[in-house]
């Protein structure tokens, strides 16, 4: 069950997202950058240099490159190849055996490299919560907030998101810094993120967030 083939599709319009419930706003010093699951293996159906990915890969660059700037820490997800079944578990009734254990697989891809300081976790499931030490390591740095990025938004995205919302910690789905199988899929995510359980916001709202001195903002 390999993953097919996706088609390129534009990534939603910044300016019309959908509407948030909660008026929450990202903060440099509660939040931290995820950077999903930005593997070969997941990157490979898309065409190369053509939307969503290659504009998602730049919005995640310039996303990660405000939060290093400001000391929002960015973590990593991955998962790891050659998992046997007992390991896979139920998702491998829906996509087979996954990745090998291979680079050319597991490697994130070069346009996003972790660098020095950044933390990799290590995911079995589609929420980067379960299974991992991330909720541990949000708390030990007394964060409370996960702006999401990466692939798919529909699903590890989303299920994060939920599950963020689930422990108390605010998730920021980053529409044009996440890439789906379809734009259907897309802005489904988004409205679900939207209306359920976090805020559905563009990269140029993020990065304005984060170059913000909370004590001088007068909304903090």
């Amino acid at each position: 069950m390999p993953l097919a083939h996706i088609d390129p599709y534009e990534l939603p319009d910044p300016d019309r997202l959908p509407p948030n419930r909660a008026d929450w706003r990202p903060d440099p010093a509660r939040a931290v950058l995820l950077v999903h699951d930005m593997q070969h293996y997941f990157l490979r159906p898309y065409r190369t240099g053509a939307p969503p990915l290659a504009h998602a890969l730049a919005n995640i660059a310039a996303l990660s490159e405000r939060a290093r700037a400001a000391g929002v820490p960015v973590v990593y997800t991955a998962k790891p190849g050659g998992m046997p079944p007992d390991v896979r578990g139920l998702e491998g009734d829906f996509w087979g055996a996954g990745m090998r254990a291979d680079p050319e697989h597991t490697a994130i891809t070069a346009a996003l490299q972790p660098r020095e300081g950044d933390t990799l976790v290590t995911k079995r499931r589609y929420s980067a919560f379960v299974g991992t030490d991330l909720a541990e390591r949000l708390e030990r740095r007394g964060r409370d907030q996960l702006l999401i990025t990466g692939v798919y938004a529909h699903i590890g995205c989303l299920l994060t998101a939920a599950d963020a919302f689930m422990r108390d910690v605010q998730p920021f789905l980053i529409a044009d810094a996440t890439a789906d199988f379809s734009a259907e899929d897309h802005r489904s995510a988004l409205g679900y993120v939207a209306r359920r359980c976090g805020v559905a916001l563009s990269t140029r709202r993020a990065v304005e967030a984060l170059a913000q001195d909370p004590a001088l903002d007068p909304h903090v």
